[in-house]
């Protein structure tokens, strides 16, 4: 089938499309819906400039439509954009959230799309596993979560930060994906892409219980 992504630039979107792929269907359109209100509950918003390099190093069409302010509006502009798309369904990255879940396939049922999440309910630990496995290189963007800390900005989830964050989730209670907001994501490098992204100039913003990295410059470079 020829699906559409819903796409943050983040390890679950990127994954979730990968494995669509690996599944034998077309993703060829990559949207993004860019929030007004940095804390959306149901998109992901760090470093969404960036998305036009990635979606070129992929190959695929982004279309990244804007919000005007409230989560209703969010979802409207998410509707309106997949009702000009010439797609049989959207692929979501979805892992636990009820909350997500609901307001997306709602969405699509009424514009009488298929949804897929590949990612649903899957045990969290053996899915990090499999997406770091897969070659997807992910760093964290943003972290708001007891036991993460502004060191952790700019640190690729690779197997000893996994490890590290496994012990985190056991001492804190968190959500080891991340799916309750406690970090957000943006990948360098998978399986889809054909150049790695490369971050050029960044800046950390830190607050009392959260910290943002906010990439400034970034360039696709050439595989060795």
């Amino acid at each position: 089938m020829r699906l559409a992504a819903l796409f943050s630039g983040g390890k679950d979107s990127v994954f979730a499309a990968y494995l669509m792929e690996q599944q034998g269907h077309s993703v060829d359109v990559l949207v993004n819906v860019r929030p007004r209100d940095r804390h959306s509950w149901v998109f992901h918003t760090p470093n969404l400039k960036v998305l036009p390099l990635m979606a070129e190093s992929m190959g695929k069409e982004l279309v990244a439509v804007d919000s005007s302010g409230t989560e209703e509006d969010d979802l409207r502009a998410l509707g309106d954009a997949l009702a000009l798309l010439d797609v049989e369904g959207v692929i979501t990255g979805a892992i636990a959230s009820d909350y997500q879940w609901d307001r997306i396939n709602h969405v699509c049922e009424g514009l009488d799309l298929n949804v897929y999440s590949p990612l649903w309910r899957k045990d969290q630990d053996l899915l990090m596993s499999e997406l770091v496995d897969a070659g997807i290189r992910a760093i964290m963007v943003s972290v708001s979560a007891d036991g993460l800390d502004a060191s952790w900005l700019g640190r690729e989830i690779d197997r000893p930060a996994l490890d590290a964050l496994r012990e985190v989730a056991r001492r804190r209670g968190m959500n080891l994906a991340g799916e309750g907001g406690e970090y957000e994501t943006l990948v360098l490098d998978s399986p889809l892409h054909r150049r790695p992204l490369r971050v050029l100039e960044s800046q950390v913003e830190s607050g009392r219980d959260s910290g943002l990295l906010q990439v400034k410059r970034a360039m696709l470079e050439d595989r060795l």
